[in-house]
């Protein structure tokens, strides 16, 4: 069958990089892809909003299979507009439509929906610019730190967590009042802090079955030992040691099965994945986020780690028959660390030549933000490479990440040089 990705990231290298191995795949595209992507499959300048040019690329390609890998398209409705298109009704899509999107694309919506379900999370309250003095009120009364959530998709940067009520009330009135997020910002989720430790589940659905992936944690911000600005991540461990299968029974059971029933009785057929963002209070799930998609860079250690064909997977949802599907995962452990452009995830340079990817032996290097220029691959985003190794224990697994961490050059690279260290340390 004939294969389209859409996506530009690590993510999307991933998926296409599992998918090549399929004997299903007959041809497989990306758009726009990567430098990355270039290797396994074709790569098609598109934009991934470019809704039309998808259409008419999965016509002028008879595309079997879409996979939507990013979070944008899919809260803006590709999934919609695809299937309004008369002559592409035999297309299948991984991916939710704009209602199921809703997950991601709206954290009210989100916390409304885990109210109504039963599913734990942390207490909230929702405000806008008309209730601007309730919500620097109720700031008053709330306990330290508070989590301010801008509505919105803003690119994993609409997430402040406030140490003082006055810093509080100032992140609320530039939200709302400053625009600082935008349009994602019209309305601010205030929520309580949890304490606990991080990490993510990923669940494939079909509309009525599924399954649950690998779960990973990631390392959110740029400076070693949790220091410094959030990013998209800076590097992704998995499995978990603190998410045993007392843990993740729990999960199941409180967080998985009722979201999944609850979409189901809201109307919503959902088809793709679900990125459960936990916090692993004294062994109780509370979620802290959904994802419509998978996250990045966890899928460059959730899909190694898979051994089942990842193609056959995408069909089985697209057709509702999950069910029929047997889910092999390796028991060995991936460690990703991503390397960064200078300055991320600030301002950075693009276009700088990289070298050395040759070097690299035992470990699989995943593109994120690079671009070829003539014969040259070069950076061309702020997360740059994905570097994954895999190993029968998690020491081994980081020493082979970090060693092609080191090797792979361009100016102004900079990794972390403690992921996954935490959980060699960890005891309950």
């Amino acid at each position: 069958m004939n294969i389209l990705i859409l996506g530009s990231g690590g993510r999307e290298h991933t998926f296409a990089w599992k998918i090549a191995q399929s004997p299903l795949c007959d041809n497989l595209f990306v758009a726009p892809g990567n430098a990355g992507t270039a290797q396994v499959a074709t790569n098609l300048p598109i934009g991934y909003n470019d809704f039309e040019s998808i259409a008419n690329a999965v016509r002028e390609h008879t595309i079997d299979l879409l996979i939507v890998g990013p979070e944008e398209p899919l809260v803006k409705g590709v999934v919609d507009f695809l299937r309004k298109q008369s002559d592409l009704s035999a297309l299948r899509i991984v991916g939710p439509d704009a209602a199921g999107a809703q997950l991601e694309g709206s954290k009210d919506f989100s916390k409304q929906f885990m109210a109504r379900y039963g599913i734990p999370t942390a207490a909230s309250q929702t405000f806008t610019a008309a209730t601007l003095e309730e919500g620097l009120a109720y700031l008053d009364t709330h306990s330290l730190p508070v989590v301010l959530k801008a509505d919105g998709l803003a690119a994993g940067k609409g997430v402040i967590i406030a140490e003082t009520t006055e810093e509080a009330k100032a992140t609320l009135s530039s939200m709302l009042e400053g625009h600082k997020f935008g349009e994602a910002g019209a309305k601010v989720v205030i929520e309580q802090f949890l304490r606990g430790i991080e990490l993510s589940v990923f669940v494939l659905s079909d509309g009525v079955n599924y399954k649950i992936l690998p779960e990973a944690k990631d390392y959110k911000r740029i400076g070693e030992g949790d220091t410094g600005l959030n990013t998209g991540g800076m590097g992704a461990v998995s499995p978990v040691v603190f998410a045993n299968e007392n843990f993740l029974r729990k999960v199941e059971e409180k967080v998985v099965r009722p979201t999944l029933t609850g979409l189901q009785q809201e109307g919503i057929r959902y088809v793709g994945f679900i990125f459960i963002g936990l916090m692993n209070v004294k062994s109780e799930p509370y979620v802290i986020e959904y994802n419509a998609r998978m996250g990045d860079p966890e899928t460059e250690v959730v899909l190694p780690r898979i051994q089942s064909d990842f193609a056959e997977m995408m069909v089985a949802a697209a057709d509702g028959e999950l069910d029929k599907l047997s889910l092999q995962v390796s028991p060995q452990t991936a460690v990703t660390t991503v390397v960064v452009s200078g300055g991320y995830p600030e301002d950075y340079a693009k276009g700088k030549a990289i070298t050395e990817l040759n070097r690299i032996e035992d470990v699989v290097v995943f593109h994120a933000g690079t671009a070829i220029s003539g014969d040259q691959v070069v950076t061309s985003g702020g997360r740059v490479l994905a570097l994954t190794g895999l190993a029968n224990s998690l020491e081994n697994a980081i020493r082979k990440s970090q060693e092609a961490a080191r090797i792979v050059q361009y100016e102004g690279k900079y990794y972390r040089r403690d992921i996954g260290l935490d959980l060699i340390r960890y005891n309950d």
